[in-house]
């Protein structure tokens, strides 16, 4: 017995529906208490490391420092985001 093809493709379509209804509905990852380091900060940004040190020192961007280490803090890093990337192609005055 042959099964109507129309019914194959519409229990298709239903569990593509729930799923992407999960994903819609899943909760995103909190990522407000990361500290990330100048690499992982350059990583993120797609710029170089020394651009993240320049930035931590004209006071773009605040950063704790511990010992040698420099720690930027997730809401630090993407709340100056948008100044930065506003500055990367900005020519000092």
């Amino acid at each position: 017995m042959m099964q109507n093809p129309f019914e194959t493709i519409q229990s298709e379509l239903k569990e593509l529906k729930g799923l992407v209804t999960q994903l819609l509905t899943k909760p995103e990852k909190d990522l407000s208490n990361n500290i990330y380091t100048i690499k992982e900060a350059a990583e993120l940004l797609h710029v170089d490391s020394q651009t993240i040190r320049n930035h931590i020192e004209r006071g773009n961007i605040k950063a704790s420092f511990i010992g040698r280490r420099i720690l930027i803090n997730h809401e630090e890093l993407f709340d100056s985001l948008n100044e930065v990337k506003s500055l990367k192609y900005k020519r000092q005055a």
